[in-house]
């Protein structure tokens, strides 16, 4: 069976179940795996990276590819 197949079956199964304690504790276990991927997933920026990250930023400054601050709250104002 594949993973489609088997998503579809544990959703299945899961709406039938009754017991409360039951979902409870399959919640938990699925945010718990979620946050130990995250945490696999993420890892620190190298030096260089950061260096990298910082020199394109005061090039974009000096390029005027920025927004201020106040026309960023100008341009949020008009969403609504």
């Amino acid at each position: 069976m594949d993973l489609e197949a088997r998503k579809i079956s544990f959703v299945q199964e899961f709406l039938r179940l009754q017991n409360e304690e039951i979902v409870n504790q399959l919640e938990k276990l699925l945010h718990e795996q979620k946050v130990q991927l995250l945490d696999l997933e993420m890892k620190p920026m190298s030096l260089d990276q950061f260096n990298n990250e910082i020199d394109k930023s005061v090039d974009d400054v000096a390029n005027g590819r920025i927004t201020s601050a106040k026309d960023l709250k100008s341009r949020i104002q008009k969403w609504d």
